[in-house]
Formats: C-alpha cells, sequence, structure tokens
C-alpha cells in the first residue's frame, strides 16, 4: 500500500512517485515542463536552511523547487509497516 502527501512533506533523502501536479496554466506547464509529471520518481536530496527551497533529483538531473511549487505536487511513498 501506499499514502499520497505534498511534495513539501517529503524528507531529506525520502522516495516517492508522483501522483499528481495540481497547477494549472502556466504554472502547471512550467512544472510538466522540467520532467515532474505522474509516475515519476522523485528523491528529495536537500533543503535551504528555511526549509525553501527543496532539491530533488530525477531522472539524472538535481531541480529546485520553491514550496509554493512543490505544494501543489502530490507524491505516493509506500507504507512501511
Amino acid at each position: 500500500m501506499s499514502q499520497t502527501i505534498g511534495l513539501r512533506k517529503l524528507n531529506v533523502d525520502q522516495s516517492a512517485v508522483i501522483h499528481s501536479v495540481r497547477a494549472q496554466g502556466d504554472l502547471g506547464r512550467r512544472i510538466r515542463e522540467m520532467g515532474l509529471i505522474p509516475g515519476t520518481q522523485v528523491v528529495v536530496t536537500g533543503r535551504a536552511p528555511l526549509r525553501d527551497p527543496v532539491a530533488l533529483r530525477l531522472n539524472g538531473f538535481t531541480l529546485t523547487l520553491r514550496n509554493n511549487e512543490a505544494d501543489h505536487i502530490i507524491v505516493e511513498v509506500p507504507d512501511h509497516g
């Protein structure tokens, strides 16, 4: 089983698979153009000292997103237990 949460809630070194992108319009298109599409595996590799932005590793490259952008991305994380 898995649960869905917002991307911002992932911890450093935690991986997940993108479930959906809820942004619309230009922001939604820009997020998808960066490779953040459903089915893509992402790993949080770091956060700035004030927790914004967040660094992600996906498809062989590192990407940073501001929290207000990450809030539009829903991910699936496996249940452990």
